[in-house]
């Protein structure tokens, strides 16, 4: 019940995030999608539970005056190691710098499913739920090559600060 509460706040916050920045500025918004890779540290004690990540991204945000913009941005990835999937959504906040750049910060939720066989050499009995999911709160930064649509973007995250997320992408913007 937890984890349908969280989503459900979550993905209003997001329906929310366009109006109220439509509100702000007639900017156009920017629409992007990616490829993401990673390192995602469970953190557990044990040997081996890290696992490597690498998926899409995709988000849209929203210009706020002259620097500032809000924004939305889901992400889903295979995994290796000790992850199988991971997947969640987040609100972004950030200021851009000179012409091509951005920081941000983000929050949401992530949903993460164990590969439980590589994590503990062990096959789980039938029914037995190898996800976890809790929020998720970080920083990032992104950048473009001139006036190409491409960027790219660095990451680090954590959930519920249990775990450390470090992600590196290619963005394309429409």
């Amino acid at each position: 019940m937890r984890k349908f509460a969280i989503t459900t706040i979550v993905a209003m916050g997001a329906m929310a995030l366009p109006a109220a920045a439509h509100a702000q500025s007639n900017e156009a918004p920017e629409v992007y999608v990616g490829a993401s890779a990673g390192i995602h540290d469970l953190e557990l004690g044990i040997p081996d539970d890290d696992g490597t990540i690498y998926g899409v991204v995709a988000g849209v945000d929203f210009p706020v005056g002259e620097t500032f913009f809000v924004g939305a941005e889901g992400n889903y990835h295979f995994g290796s190691g000790a992850i199988d999937n991971e997947y969640g959504l987040a609100a972004r906040a950030g200021v851009r710098v000179g012409d091509s750049a951005k920081l941000f910060v983000r929050g949401g939720y992530q949903e993460v499913d164990l590969d439980v066989g590589n994590l503990f050499g062990i096959n789980p009995p039938a029914g037995f739920d190898t996800s976890d999911g809790d929020y998720l709160v970080g920083a990032g930064v992104e950048f473009g090559l001139g006036d190409s649509p491409i960027r790219f973007r660095a990451g680090l995250d954590t959930i519920a600060f249990d775990t450390t997320r470090a992600t590196v992408g290619v963005l394309f913007g429409f």
